[in-house]
């Protein structure tokens, strides 16, 4: 790598909640955040139409949210990582209050909370019905944009971590525009990831079009332990609209009381679970899904519970009816599942920190231990928020403090390779096809040889390489986990196992090997 670039600022990747948060916390300690697309676009966080979990009802707490969150993780989730978050929860929802965000109040200024799925009690904040994140993500940008020790650098990728030893000691990037560029080490005093999930390495996915695990593999190709890659939650009321990213049919219709049926108007949930369209989301995903593949054309019916109001108390949802020709009030509306929320990630510490020296990870990116096997409704945001305090937190005290540092400038550099656009197509639909709502061995050992085919043929790609490497981790950690659990649905193995009641680690190095060891058992 023949560039270099060193600075003071703390480097963080993403621009989403956990990356902006994060970088208020620390304030006034300077910091420059990457990003390939400018403020605002691109993040997942924008796009959350739920809310954030927090105990604030009088008859709530805590320790219940902790033990929803317990049991909605199937048994993997770790429980003093519950405690952290859900403890801290109330005073990230009055911090957010305190920057701007319009959280809905009712005559008394108490918060509306709204109820999801796998909750005891109403404990979802919200903004609007369904635009939480746009609206947090609002206030945050407005925050950042007026705090003078935040360096944006937008147009920018992260390709890769620079290490020395055991150490990471920066980020390397490429611009994005206006072709990519030769890679430039920039190195700082420390590096935190925030830069998202994993869904767009699925052909159906409600995540924006740039999120394809990128992150995740770039930290897993600098040899940092990866947690929990088996559990991918699949949204299962996406709108069925041939639009890519899909748009979502919020959880809250179905809180609210509509019904999801088949093409010959069967409610096919009642059968499926006792809390039939309010059971765990992969319960309804897996429902769903059968019915797309009997070729049942699964619907959510709104009419009868939401009716005329939908427009004006679901305007997102609206729109994308509105897009796709759908009308929500005179007919149901078209659903599957879709890729929607990583559980898995870098495996992180209480603090934060991931096993190589010098990085941190926080948001869809990081695998804390909260979420287990099925992140609980609305904790996606709230555990970006918890981590991304803490980790402000941590590196305090970690680093020595500094006042100022001059913005970064990256020097200008050639043209790299882009991503062949097919190459993109064939990773998405083998994991949508393979590795997807329902797996089975033979299914992942083609996937693993399909993406390591893949990985092989775009090897000078590096965007590729880092989409390569999380969709082979995914696929390697679903083939070791013989049984069926939260979001990780085996049909060759139905029912969970006891003796698997707990967290998965693995690097990629290990996905390898599995890969080589199963293409030679084939051969």
């Amino acid at each position: 790598m023949g560039h270099r670039v060193s600075s003071d600022r703390i480097i963080i990747v993403g621009a989403g909640l956990g990356a902006l948060y994060a970088a208020l916390c620390l304030a006034p300690r300077p910091v420059v955040l990457l990003t390939p697309t400018p403020l605002g676009f691109g993040a997942s966080s924008a796009w959350a139409q739920g809310g954030v979990a927090a105990a604030m009802a009088v008859a709530d707490s805590p320790s219940l949210h902790a033990d929803d969150t317990i049991r909605a993780g199937a048994g993997t989730v770790d429980p003093a990582i519950a405690a952290q978050v859900t403890e801290a929860a109330r005073n990230h929802i009055r911090a957010l209050t305190d920057l701007g965000t319009p959280f809905d109040r009712d005559s008394q200024g108490g918060y509306v909370l709204s109820r999801e799925a796998a909750h005891s009690l109403a404990r979802v904040v919200r903004v609007q019905g369904d635009q939480a994140g746009k609206a947090i993500m609002e206030a945050l940008i407005a925050r950042v944009r007026a705090t003078p020790s935040i360096q944006v650098l937008t147009g920018v990728l992260a390709t890769g971590l620079v290490t020395e030893g055991p150490r990471v000691t920066g980020v390397e990037v490429m611009r994005v525009s206006p072709s990519r560029s030769i890679p430039v080490a920039l190195e700082g005093p420390a590096v935190l990831l925030a830069g998202g999930g994993s869904g767009g390495l699925y052909a159906r996915t409600t995540n924006p079009a740039p999120i394809r695990g990128q992150v995740m593999g770039l930290a897993a190709r600098a040899g940092a332990q990866m947690a929990d890659m088996e559990f991918v939650q699949f949204h299962p009321t996406a709108i069925d609209c041939g639009e890519d990213p899909v748009p979502l049919a919020t959880e809250a219709l179905r809180g609210e009381g509509a019904v999801l049926v088949n093409r010959h108007g069967a409610r096919f949930m009642i059968d499926a679970h006792p809390e039939a369209e309010l059971a765990p989301r992969d319960v309804v995903a897996r429902a769903v899904f059968a019915e797309v593949q009997a070729g049942n054309r699964p619907a959510l019916d709104t009419r009868a519970a939401i009716g005329a109001a939908l427009p004006e108390r679901f305007p997102a949802v609206a729109a994308a009816c509105a897009r796709a020709g759908i009308d929500p009030l005179t007919q149901p509306i078209p659903v599957t599942p879709a890729a929607h929320y990583h559980m898995g990630g870098v495996a992180t510490d209480a603090r934060g920190r991931a096993s190589l020296d010098g990085l941190w990870i926080c948001g869809e990116a990081a695998a804390t231990g909260l979420h287990g096997a099925n992140r609980l409704a609305s904790n996606g945001l709230l555990e970006a928020l918890v981590f991304a305090a803490t980790i402000a937190g941590d590196l305090g005290v970690e680093l020595a403090p500094v006042a100022d540092a001059p913005e970064v400038a990256l020097p200008d550099t050639g043209p790299a390779p882009a991503p062949d656009p097919q190459a993109i197509t064939d990773l998405r639909e083998t994991m949508s096809n393979h590795v997807g709502v329902l797996r089975t061995a033979d299914g992942l050992q083609q996937a693993l040889t399909r993406i390591a085919d893949l990985e092989a043929a775009q090897s000078e790609v590096p965007d590729v390489v880092n989409m390569t490497a999380t969709a082979s981790l995914i696929a390697a950690a679903a083939f070791q986990r013989t049984e069926t659990r939260g979001s990780h649905a085996r049909t060759d193995f139905p029912d969970p196992d006891p003796a698997q009641a707990q967290r998965s680690f693995l690097t990629l190095n290990d996905a390898r090997t599995l890969t080589r060891a199963l293409a030679k058992d084939t051969a």
